[in-house]
């Protein structure tokens, strides 16, 4: 067993069924508040080390989906600094584990060290169902 620091934002349904996986891998996940955790530039950029910056954002997040934010336009500082001030244009999960730390549930080094086969159909990382107000929306859609 496994022990996975597991960042979420709490109802979104890709991130329940992410963290049902891992536990029926036999994985412990300490649940954490993406949105409330009390993030610093210097955090955040641990998790997104060696990714293209465009790969840090949350596509779902209502201010990329409006394009009042492009991420494409943004320097590695100013998309930290955004990422602090609202978490909810980050990635998620995020995960730190003994094997390394992740974004997003993509087949990568640490999913495959946790022993996860992502299925090439299942896409356990978009969200669909989203509003304009808060991103994904809640198991019950009830935001």
């Amino acid at each position: 067993m496994t022990r996975v620091v597991f960042y979420e934002k709490p109802g979104c349904i890709n991130n329940t069924r992410q963290k049902k996986l891992l536990r029926g891998l036999g994985h412990e996940l300490i649940e954490r508040d993406l949105l409330t955790e009390m993030w610093t530039v210097g955090r955040l950029a641990e998790f997104f080390d060696g990714m293209p910056l465009a790969e840090w954002f949350n596509p779902s997040a209502p201010s990329i989906k409006s394009g009042s934010i492009d991420p494409g336009a943004l320097s590695e500082k100013a998309a930290l600094a955004l990422m602090v001030k609202e978490p909810l244009l980050i990635r998620r999960p995020l995960m730190d584990t003994p094997f390394g730390l992740s974004v997003g549930f993509d087949d990568g080094p640490v999913l495959r060290a946790l022993g996860v086969q992502l299925e090439p159909d299942v896409d356990l990382q978009t969200c669909v169902r989203t509003d304009i107000d808060q991103g994904c929306i809640p198991d019950g859609g009830v935001t």
